[in-house]
């Protein structure tokens, strides 16, 4: 019985033995490495490490929480990334000295954009505190320029839109009577005016200004009607100086006219004028060439015996009053 026991004890201790043997070998390896000492620094800041503040807010005053950003340090690598809260504030803590490049990936706001990467400088121990504005989305605006009777859409309309004393935005219509264009909004509801400086071809300019609403991101029409320019009569025409002159008003060369002069005898029985006759013919009516001495002799000849004429005409009529007067004589003295 004995000798039974001092075998199994004996066995036993074999395969004890046996064990221990194997199992340091298997655990040789650790599946993770200690942490060694020189990596307690990166769990503990550092002495002169820094921080970097945001606060993001839009044009208008209000936070912005949801706002996403990347810190970037100077080799391109990740040194931080995270969103502002419901104060519109988030913090990279327990960065090194340098400059690192700061990015907005998302406003958190369906109605405002990003702002562009932007610088950030850590200095040893101390916090950079940055003030992030993200603007407004921009207002799509649609013009229209119409006649104002038939509705017609009119291209050629020049318009200027502006908010205050600013104008922000000039559109003209083209081939279809529309344009359109992006306008900057500085809050969720802003008041634009718009104002015609030139009209479409044949229509009056429309003069009133007109005022709209625009909010951010969001399509906004604005129509502006005119009305067609008044058609001018011609000017009548200014009467001249100058008579016209009608046919038959013009003295026959047979005939004399009123103001021509008539000869009267003289004394000595021979015809003489009032005025003294040329021996050419009248002088040509202005504009018209003179005539040759071919063509003024049958004028010559006919001028030559109305003369004649006038003058055989009175001499006759002188002589009949001078025997009216002997026979008067005669019988006044009988």
């Amino acid at each position: 019985m004995h000798a039974r026991l001092v075998r199994s004890a004996a066995a036993v201790a074999v395969a004890v033995t046996a064990t221990l043997t194997w199992a340091p070998a298997a655990s040789a390896q650790p599946s993770e490495p200690t942490p060694s000492a020189s990596a307690a620094p990166a769990e503990t800041p550092a002495p002169d490490a820094g921080s970097v503040e945001i606060t993001a807010k839009d044009t208008a005053g209000d936070v912005l929480p949801g706002a996403t950003f990347l810190l970037l340090d100077s080799t391109g690598q990740e040194a931080g990334r995270g969103k502002t809260d419901a104060l519109g504030k988030l913090t990279f803590p327990g960065l090194e000295p340098g400059v690192y490049r700061l990015k907005e990936t998302a406003s958190g706001s369906p109605l405002h954009e990003v702002v562009a990467d932007q610088d950030v400088i850590v200095t040893p121990g101390a916090t950079t505190r940055l003030s992030i504005t993200d603007p407004f989305k921009a207002a799509k605006v649609l013009l229209q320029a119409k006649d104002d009777k038939s509705g017609k859409l009119l291209p050629g309309a020049t318009v200027n839109i502006g908010t205050g004393d600013s104008t922000l935005l000039t559109l003209t219509t083209g081939s279809k009577g529309t344009a359109s264009g992006e306008l900057p909004v500085s809050s969720r509801k802003t008041q634009f005016w718009v104002k015609e400086i030139k009209a479409p071809a044949g229509y009056d300019l429309y003069k009133p200004t007109k005022t709209f609403t625009a909010g951010p991101g969001a399509p906004v029409t604005v129509t502006v009607t005119n009305a067609k320019a008044a058609t001018t009569p011609p000017p009548p025409q200014k009467p001249t100086d100058r008579p016209t002159d009608k046919p038959g008003d013009k003295p026959s060369p047979s005939k004399p006219g009123k103001e021509e002069d008539v000869s009267v005898p003289s004394a000595s029985g021979t015809p003489t004028a009032d005025k003294t006759a040329s021996s050419t013919a009248a002088p040509a009516p202005a504009g018209s060439l003179a005539h040759t001495g071919a063509d003024a002799t049958p004028w010559l000849i006919g001028g030559a015996g109305v003369l004649i004429a006038a003058g055989g005409g009175a001499l006759i009529a002188a002589r009949r009053r001078r025997t009216d007067n002997s026979t008067n004589d005669g019988s006044s003295e009988s």
